[in-house]
């Protein structure tokens, strides 16, 4: 693999695979160590991938042979696999969110920095085709001036597809922190960073029950309020009118739309990569698509540690944990804004990531990704 980055993947349930499909064979990453609590887990992907081990987490964190800690545990576990790999002077990206609490978040960042290594996060989602694109329209002055933004996730909830969905419904977890990010950090690259928060939520199931795999019919308490809506008062000026919610059959409602001075856009589901972006101008009489223009082409999860890889001192990681600290904080204030019925701060505010040029699928899965 010659100068290939040296990953190691902690944490090896349903979302793995999507990693590991990006991962695996990419010129720029070895995937030299893979661990989970299950260890014939651990053992059956391993002997999927050339050259890498089965090791115990405990293993992986210390390996000479991992540069950065992939980690895809669940959202309880974040912060302690971060923290364990930045102690070992180990480069760490994971799952959404960066941790369960603020406190924990902010902990790893200031570890990290301590230790002098970098912290990334999802989603990378939003470094798609469809957000991209979105974001280059708004700064083109697609819309005009924006004024404000709505933002809506509704669904029954995740226990109807997936066989373990303990932790959807446990701290961490919840519509907001788990689909929450891809809609925060998508309202973040198009109208910038959230100054302040006011939140309503509710929780009106005490338990769900799990639809498939072999614990199907088995009941599972909700400890976090399952639907959450909220405004967010951009820095720009902007508000924007979220509600994700697993209480919800469906909606018609589009996933984000733009409302400015001259035009609404309409940006594609952040939980995909692309999707089409839509835009009516002022005096028009219909919607018109906007041709992909900015963006990761046929993106895929991992694309956002490819770029945490590549980037350097002339370009930080778009996909940072910086941007998931104001995510989680803005995610953490709107509950606290339920709770506490008042608007609430927030205290970070980071740089904007740098927009993502088209990139094709080829350029991207044989070469470090965009400067």
């Amino acid at each position: 693999m010659g100068d290939a980055h040296r990953v190691g993947v902690v944490g090896l349930g349903v979302i793995s695979r999507a990693y590991l499909d990006t991962l695996a064979g990419h010129p720029a990453v070895h995937v030299t160590a893979v661990a989970d609590l299950d260890a014939t887990r651990s053992a059956s992907v391993a002997g999927e991938l050339p050259g890498a081990a089965a090791l115990t987490v405990g293993e992986l964190l210390s390996s000479p042979d991992v540069d950065t800690v992939l980690n895809l545990t669940v959202p309880a576990a974040h912060a302690e696999i971060a923290l364990g790999a930045v102690a070992r002077g180990k480069h760490v990206y994971g799952e959404k969110p960066l941790a369960a609490t603020l406190d924990d978040a902010r902990a790893v960042l200031a570890a990290a920095a301590a230790a002098g290594v970098g912290v990334g996060c999802a989603p990378d989602t939003v470094l798609g085709t469809g957000v991209q694109t979105a974001r280059a329209a708004v700064a083109a002055g697609a819309v005009g001036r924006p004024l404000f933004a709505t933002a809506v996730m509704v669904t029954p909830g995740h226990e109807r597809w997936h066989p373990q969905p303990d932790f959807y419904y446990a701290p961490g977890g919840g519509p907001l922190f788990d689909m929450g990010p891809y809609y925060l950090a998508s309202l973040v690259h198009l109208l910038g960073p959230v100054r302040a928060v006011t939140g309503a939520s509710s929780r009106l199931r005490a338990e769900r029950v799990i639809g498939s795999g072999p614990r199907a019919g088995e009941r599972i308490p909700v400890s976090v309020d399952s639907h959450v809506s909220g405004v967010l008062e951009h820095v720009s000026g902007a508000l924007t009118t979220i509600t994700t919610s697993f209480d919800g059959v469906a909606t018609t409602a589009a996933p984000i739309e733009v409302h400015g001075e001259t035009g609404t856009l309409s940006v594609p589901d952040p939980n995909w990569f692309d999707g089409e972006v839509r835009l009516f101008e002022l005096g028009a009489t219909r919607w018109r698509a906007l041709p992909p223009s900015a963006g990761y082409a046929e993106g895929a999860r991992g694309v956002g540690l490819l770029d945490f890889i590549a980037a350097d001192a002339s370009r930080a990681p778009r996909a940072s944990g910086d941007l998931a600290l104001h995510v989680l904080e803005a995610m953490s204030a709107l509950l606290r804004s339920s709770s506490e019925g008042r608007r609430v701060d927030l205290t970070t505010a980071p740089a904007l990531p740098a927009p993502v040029p088209l990139t094709t699928a080829e350029q991207w899965r044989a070469r470090p990704t965009a400067p």
